[in-house]
């Protein structure tokens, strides 16, 4: 499974090391971080993850495979 998460505002370099499973982009003053995901444990670590690190979730989707 490949998922996407949008977060609010740009990630600084630290903040996206905090993600090393991910890549990610910047566009329209959001950050977009997409990858692959094992399962639903994962997905909810990486959302944990963004929820620790103060980052407010725009959206979350489910990729194409």
């Amino acid at each position: 499974m490949r998922y996407e998460i949008r977060v609010e505002g740009t990630m600084s370099e630290t903040l996206t090391r905090a993600f090393p499973e991910m890549e990610h982009v910047t566009i329209s003053g959001e950050t977009v971080l997409f990858g692959p995901v094992v399962d639903e444990a994962h997905l909810y670590g990486l959302l944990n993850r963004c929820l620790s690190l103060g980052l407010r979730v725009v959206e979350m989707r489910r990729l194409p495979e």
